[in-house]
């Protein structure tokens, strides 16, 4: 089900991950550390070659597209590329921190790919696709980019029971009334936690030779209070959810989420948190 406005849906996407794209770079870290079995699967679903032309979608701190920036050397070239260009300055930090020099940085929005028909040979699009107004025109799109025999890997987020990191206060702030659940098929992050929609959109857009797989991952931070203050500074809807609370409100919703994720904690306090992501490729 697409945005009741999704013009002011998109805006309003844009504002909140060009406010964010400063604490992606300052966490990256600690998002890859937990993502990098994610970005691998992707890259090798691609099966990069030297000299091919690669596109990552929604690239956020561009970890996932640098990794396959490495593999079609020589004479290769990597587009990263994400929504806003905050985000695509993070990436561009992380290439010359990793003295990566065959990529090409650009704003692209998903839905609107501003390249010629055929002009790669994979994609790249991790966690992306799940939070766009219309998710099918953008793997329409990206498949109108890909040339023939070309093939795409994607990530989504699986049942939101299944990542607590994210969805412990996301479910308190609902029971508190401080945030409303998301329409069904709405864009969110669980809005492809069913893995045959990922079928079902894949093969709407026209495309074959389908694989979906989950995999496990784990944030780990030092404290509950490192994983809290990271997730308010990178998440702009908890940041706003637990903006509107009181401050006797905070300190509830604070200790019913502590409660929830008690189990990962360690003696030493030290958290490491589950989650669980769909990984699906396909060919154009």
């Amino acid at each position: 089900m697409p945005p009741a406005d999704p013009e002011q849906y998109r805006a309003t996407s844009r504002a909140s991950w060009a406010d964010a794209a400063g604490a992606w770079g300052t966490y990256r870290h600690v998002i890859q550390a937990a993502g990098e079995p994610v970005s691998h699967w992707m890259v090798d679903a691609i099966d990069p070659q030297p000299g091919h032309r690669v596109l990552e979608l929604a690239a956020g701190p561009g970890d996932t597209g640098l990794l396959a920036a490495e593999l079609i050397e020589p004479g290769g070239t990597l587009i990263s590329s994400d929504a806003v260009e905050e985000m695509v300055d993070v990436a561009r930090a992380r290439a010359a921190e990793l003295g990566i020099t065959n990529v090409e940085f650009r704003t692209i929005d998903a839905e609107w790919i501003d390249l010629p028909t055929a002009d790669v040979d994979g994609v790249l699009a991790r966690w992306g696709y799940m939070l766009l107004a219309d998710p099918a025109t953008a793997l329409r799109e990206t498949r109108r980019v890909l040339r023939p025999g070309g093939r795409l890997a994607l990530a989504a987020w699986a049942d939101p029971e299944e990542n607590p990191w994210s969805f412990a206060p996301r479910a308190e702030l609902v029971a508190m009334g401080a945030m409303q659940p998301p329409a069904p098929d709405a864009p969110d992050m669980f809005a492809l936690s069913d893995p045959q929609r990922i079928v079902g959109l894949l093969e709407e857009t026209g495309w074959g030779d389908i694989v979906v797989e989950q995999l496990p991952i784990v944030y780990r931070y030092a404290s509950l209070d490192d994983w809290w203050d990271t997730s308010l500074e990178i998440s702009a809807s908890l940041a706003r959810g637990v903006g509107a609370l009181t401050p006797a409100q905070r300190d509830e919703l604070r200790d019913a989420v502590d409660a929830r994720l008690a189990r990962y904690v360690a003696d030493d306090g030290a958290v490491a948190l589950p989650g669980l992501t769909h990984v699906a490729a396909a060919g154009a």
